[in-house]
């Protein structure tokens, strides 16, 4: 009988972490989940799951679980790092979260002769910034990154960390652009102004934005994963791959097709100035920071949104990884609202 491969995925409570762990599931690997303590395992029923509690905050709690794991069941054929915050109420939290912790993890795995045949490193388009915005070409994966944001400088540490490593731990990264689907909040926010008839955008000059469906991303990185298990990582180590569906829109396309599956008839579609999103953002970060909560508007979110071009080259992961995108905007859309609808959300 073929042995099964062993994956970890961290972050599995999250949204792209919980549909990693469904779809290593569905290939038959032996998933286990990497959460916290606290964390809810709302979207982690399957009783074919096995979980590992990770605080990958402290490198001794660290060393001492994935020590207890290794003597009980070995370690991991592969690591997928889709743990980290997107938002946080202060700058310095985001390399808390997602750099340091990416340094424990790996620093640990490679004390206890762990490292697996292929580390996934989840990052974020966001590493690049706002470049190529004069003529709104693809940004490529060696472009040369200048972020700026805290989570795109963050997540740009632990890309070069792992560039830093020598070529014994083997590695991919994967910078999707806008994530969405079933289960995630921020787009959703979208889809609920929708409803109530209202689209705000921001900004007169001409945006193009990418969006990937979660199942792409997730089949993207399974694809790499794929020539781990079959023994051709060697190919693809210490690449990078941008991941969305291959196609720039417009500003307004994303809102026009959640209106149409949502089929809202009438939408007030306003579009501010820049410097209102800055001090709206500003003030939200402000009342965020009062109550101890991190907000969805705040002053990373205003330079995101602020951001011209997220165009991408996605050619790479076409020729690299064979991997095509099935999700189109319409299709994931409409995908996402009937999710919505079944639960309650809409």
């Amino acid at each position: 009988m073929e042995k099964q491969t062993k994956i970890l995925i961290t972050g599995a409570s999250g949204f792209i972490g919980s549909f990693l762990c469904e779809e290593g599931l569905q290939r038959g690997m032996e998933v286990w989940a990497g959460v916290r303590g606290s964390s809810s395992r709302k979207w982690l029923q399957d009783t074919r799951l096995q979980f590992q509690t990770l605080d990958m905050t402290s490198r001794d709690m660290l060393r001492h679980d994935l020590q207890q794991f290794r003597e009980q069941h070995g370690g991991w054929d592969i690591v997928v790092h889709a743990a980290g915050a997107t938002k946080c109420l202060h700058q310095r939290d985001f390399d808390r979260n997602n750099f340091d912790c990416t340094v424990n993890l790996v620093e640990t795995l490679r004390e206890l002769d762990m490292v697996p045949r292929l580390f996934v490193y989840v990052s974020s388009l966001s590493v690049l910034g706002p470049i190529r915005e004069r003529d709104y070409s693809a940004m490529r994966a060696d472009d040369r990154p200048c972020p700026n944001t805290a989570y795109g400088r963050s997540k740009l540490k632990s890309e070069e960390y792992l560039r830093s490593l020598d070529a014994a731990f083997p590695y991919v990264i994967f910078r999707p652009t806008g994530v969405y689907g079933p289960r995630e909040k921020d787009y959703f926010l979208m889809a609920k102004s929708i409803r109530q008839h209202v689209d705000f955008a921001v900004g007169y000059r001409k945006q193009e934005i990418t969006f990937v469906y979660v199942a792409d991303l997730v089949g993207a990185i399974y694809a790499a994963v794929a020539k781990a298990t079959d023994g051709t990582a060697a190919d693809i180590n210490r690449h990078v791959y941008h991941v969305s569906d291959g196609v720039a829109y417009s500003s307004r396309a994303f809102s026009d097709e959640l209106q149409e599956a949502m089929r809202v008839k009438h939408v007030l579609h306003v579009t501010a100035p820049v410097w209102f999103l800055r001090c709206v953002c500003a003030v939200s970060e402000f009342f965020s920071r009062l109550q101890g909560k991190p907000s969805t508007l705040n002053g990373d979110k205003y330079r995101i949104m602020k951001q011209r071009n997220w165009n991408c080259d996605i050619e790479p992961m076409r020729t690299e990884l064979g991997y095509e995108p099935q999700w189109m905007l319409r299709r994931g859309t409409r995908e996402a609202v009937k999710w919505y609808k079944e639960q309650g959300w809409l």
